[in-house]
C-alpha cells in the first residue's frame, strides 16, 4: 500500500521537525515554499495528501488541510493530528464509488451528479451497490437472496416495489430513465 503524503506548505521549522523522524512515521513528508510547486505536486499524484500550513497561507478551496498556528506541547502531539487528518481523508476517499457519471457517497448515502444530488435510503443505496457489483441483469430472486436475505414470507413485488420507487426518484431528479435498466434476465446499473 502506498504511503500517505502530507505536504508541508511554508512551515520549514515543522518539516526539520518531522523529517529528523522520518524513519517512523507512517506517511511521506514534503515541504513547499512555494505555491507553484506545491500545485505541480498535486496534480502528479493522486488526492492521497494532507497539507499542513497556517492561517496566514491557507489555500482557499483546498479539502484536506491542517491549520497549524500553534506548535503543540510535543511533536507527538502532532503526529497525532496529522495521524488523525490522515485517516479521515482515507475514510473519505473510500467512501466515495463511481457509478457512470454518478457518484456515491456512502457515508451520506447521497447519489450526486453535476452538483445535484440525491439522498438514499439504505436498501436503495443496497440495491445500487449489489447491480454495480455484477456486470449482468440480476433475477428479483436473487436481489431477494442477496439484497434482502431471502425471506420466504417476502414477496417478489417487494423487490419490483424497491427498484420502481428508486428509478422514478433518480429519472425526477436527475432525469436519467437508463440508470437501472430491466430486461428479462433481471435488472442491471448501466
Amino acid at each position: 500500500m502506498n504511503k500517505q503524503s502530507v505536504l508541508i506548505f511554508k512551515i520549514p521549522e515543522l518539516f526539520q521537525i518531522l523529517n529528523e523522524l522520518k524513519e517512523y512515521l507512517d506517511f511521506k513528508i514534503y515541504s513547499f515554499l512555494e505555491k507553484e510547486k506545491l500545485d505541480d505536486f498535486k496534480k502528479n499524484n493522486t488526492n492521497n495528501y494532507l497539507i499542513l500550513t497556517n492561517s496566514q497561507n491557507e489555500i482557499d478551496g483546498e479539502n484536506f488541510q491542517v491549520i497549524i498556528d500553534e506548535f503543540p506541547n510535543s511533536i507527538y502531539s502532532i503526529v497525532e493530528k496529522i495521524n488523525i487528518n490522515l485517516l479521515k481523508l482515507k475514510y473519505s476517499i473510500q467512501s466515495k464509488v463511481l457509478i457512470g457519471k454518478y457518484t456515491i457517497d456512502l457515508n451520506s448515502r447521497t447519489i450526486m451528479v453535476d452538483n445535484e444530488n440525491l439522498k438514499l435510503t439504505e436498501r436503495e443505496l443496497e440495491i445500487i451497490l449489489f447491480l454495480k457489483k455484477n456486470n449482468k441483469p440480476q433475477s428479483i430472486e436473487i436481489l431477494q437472496k442477496e439484497v434482502w436475505g431471502h425471506n420466504s414470507s417476502l414477496e417478489t413485488h417487494t423487490v419490483e416495489t424497491h427498484i420502481y420507487r428508486l428509478r422514478k426518484k433518480i429519472s425526477t431528479k436527475f432525469k436519467d430513465n437508463n440508470f437501472i435498466n430491466s430486461s428479462k434476465e433481471g435488472y442491471m446499473v448501466l
